[in-house]
């Protein structure tokens, strides 16, 4: 499978790593078609359609999340958005907080791998990276504009 994506960040929001001490579930992915091409495709026709995803982190620890698309407005409901979830005990490990960065990668063979960035470190050079509002960021690895 080709995709256009293969690295992927998201600045925490205090919402995000429960600061806030509200519930949600998990974090909101924005229907932004480069964005969206990171996660496996989900049958839109299915009710609230997932996909169980292992990451590895840096010190080989595997992690699942779920990617859902919660489409139950179509169903007689009223959500329409698609969220990776189960990342509660992963940014607890870690210590995050908002305004921390997730940085979720995918290689060739769809092995998915997970880091992250403190707020506090440096930042490199961030061109070729489109900003979207909603904290999220697509890094384009091959230089593509």
């Amino acid at each position: 499978m080709t995709f256009e994506t293969r690295s992927i960040t998201k600045v925490l929001s205090a919402n995000d790593t429960g600061e806030t001490g509200g519930h949600q579930a998990g974090i909101l992915v924005p229907r932004e078609r480069r964005l969206l091409s990171f996660f496996p495709s989900l049958n839109e026709k299915d009710y609230n359609p997932r996909a169980h995803l292992k990451f590895v982190d840096a010190s080989g620890l595997e992690w699942e999340f779920a990617f859902i698309y919660y489409n139950n407005k179509f169903f007689g409901g009223t959500r329409n958005e698609y969220r990776l979830t189960r990342m509660t005990r992963f940014i607890r490990e870690a210590g995050l907080a908002a305004d921390d960065e997730v940085i979720l990668s995918r290689s060739e063979a769809d092995e998915y791998s997970i880091d992250f960035k403190r707020k506090s470190e440096a930042r490199p050079d961030e061109r070729g990276v489109l900003k979207l509002g909603s904290g999220w960021k697509i890094v384009d690895m091959e230089g593509r504009r």
